[in-house]
């Protein structure tokens, strides 16, 4: 049986996040101490009392997610679970970075402070819009936005299920003709910018110098990449990263890479069970799970245990 460990994006978070593990493992706590020092204000404090208006910005949320997913990897730790691979979805990718030991807890929340910076800057300069399209194959979609100027899939988030970026008026326009198209439904996100999509290229301009003077280690668990959809090594993350930002999120291709490398248990390791979701509908076969806080690590042992 082979485990690989999934690390969620932005629309995860939730006042309170991480607070019951930091509480019961020093070894999580420490992850929030660290965090704190690399931004500059406190990261625990944000993330168990909100306000949920300051936890959902892009330039506080990245850190926070990244932070509190950290912190329940370094408890799941403690109790000897380890993966076969990981991966992460978005700015979870800097997460599974830190979970290879590619990258240093404290450098990946620094990174992703600059990086959440820099895409609040990319989306008040250019904004706009992204919608959940629900319901039409992958290949319509991309076909739809082949057709309108200035719409790019954005996520591959599972079979019928692509998100769509762009400037707001093609998105719209994009809505339209899905809706024509036969789609079960499309849903506006709530974010400011057109993520994953040319339209923040300025993030990435941004964002690359701060990678360049990063020295990434090859990751000790091999590291599934959601801009490739393959195991990556050291030598390519850096750029990876920054391709990232304007590039779609190929989580679909990137489970179904994981399932040949015969994965059968994904194991969601931070807030929210978005990522179990969409692997269940990825392949309803696998074994999927997600540890948030004490409670769930201990199901966790008791499902590998019984496995």
């Amino acid at each position: 049986m082979k485990i690989a460990f999934c690390f969620p994006g932005q629309g995860s978070q939730d006042v309170g996040m991480g607070r019951a593990f930091a509480e019961r493992f020093p070894e999580a706590r420490a992850v929030y101490d660290e965090a704190s020092e690399a931004v500059g204000y406190d990261v625990a404090q944000v993330c168990f009392e909100g306000p949920i208006e300051k936890l959902t910005r892009t330039d506080v949320q990245q850190p926070a997610l990244v932070a509190t997913s950290l912190a329940c990897l370094r408890a799941v730790e403690t109790v000897g679970i380890r993966p076969d691979f990981v991966v992460g979805h978005s700015v979870g990718e800097y997460s599974a970075l830190a979970a290879a030991a590619s990258l240093a807890d404290r450098e990946a929340i620094a990174l992703v402070r600059e990086r959440g910076r820099a895409m609040a800057e990319a989306a008040d300069r250019h904004p706009g819009a992204m919608a959940a399209v629900i319901g039409l194959e992958d290949s319509i979609v991309e076909e739809l936005c082949a057709g309108i100027e200035n719409v790019w899939p954005a996520n591959y988030n599972c079979p019928g299920q692509v998100v769509v970026s762009g400037e707001n008026a093609a998105v719209d326009q994009l809505i339209e003709e899905a809706s024509a198209r036969g789609a079960r439904k499309t849903v506006k996100l709530r974010v400011s910018g057109a993520f994953h999509s040319p339209l923040v290229e300025g993030a990435a301009e941004i964002l690359r110098p701060a990678l360049e003077t990063v020295s990434f280690s090859n990751p000790v668990t091999p590291f599934m990449s959601t801009v490739t959809a393959r195991v990556e090594d050291a030598q390519r993350i850096g750029g990876l990263l920054v391709e990232q930002l304007t590039g779609p999120v190929k989580w679909t291709q990137a489970v179904r890479e994981l399932v040949q490398q015969g994965v059968t248990t994904f194991v969601e390791i931070g807030p929210g069970q978005v990522l179990s979701g969409l692997l269940r509908r990825c392949d309803r076969s696998l074994r999927t799970a997600s540890v948030g806080d004490p409670e769930s690590l201990a199901k966790l042992q008791e499902t590998l245990s019984a496995a």
